[in-house]
C-alpha cells in the first residue's frame, strides 16, 4: 500500500461509466475522467514555517470531490490510485 508524506492524499477514484444514460456503450477515449473517490491513506499534514503542523481535513473512508487534472496516477498490482495534494480537494460528499 502506498504511505502519503506530508499533505498528500491517496485516493481509489470511482469508477467509470460504460455506458450513456441512453445505453449507447462508451470506449476508453469518450469516457470522462472521474473526479469522485475514497480517501485511502493521508499523510500527516503540512510542516508550516514555524515548525507546527497542520491537521489534515480529511480522513480515511471520506468520499470526496477533487480536481481533474490533479495529482499523479500510480498502480499498486491490479488497483489504480491518484495521489494528490489536499488543496486538489474540493469537498467531501455526506
Amino acid at each position: 500500500m502506498l504511505r502519503p508524506l506530508r499533505d498528500r492524499v491517496v485516493i481509489k477514484p470511482s469508477e467509470q461509466e460504460e455506458k450513456t444514460a441512453g445505453g449507447i456503450l462508451l470506449p476508453d477515449t469518450a469516457k470522462k475522467k472521474p473526479q469522485e473517490g475514497e480517501v485511502v491513506a493521508v499523510g500527516s499534514g503540512k510542516v508550516l514555517e514555524d515548525g507546527t503542523r497542520t491537521p489534515m481535513n480529511v480522513k480515511v473512508g471520506d468520499r470526496v470531490v477533487y480536481s481533474k487534472y490533479a495529482g499523479t496516477e500510480v498502480r499498486v498490482g491490479d488497483e489504480e490510485y491518484l495521489v494528490i495534494d489536499e488543496d486538489s480537494i474540493y469537498a467531501i460528499k455526506e
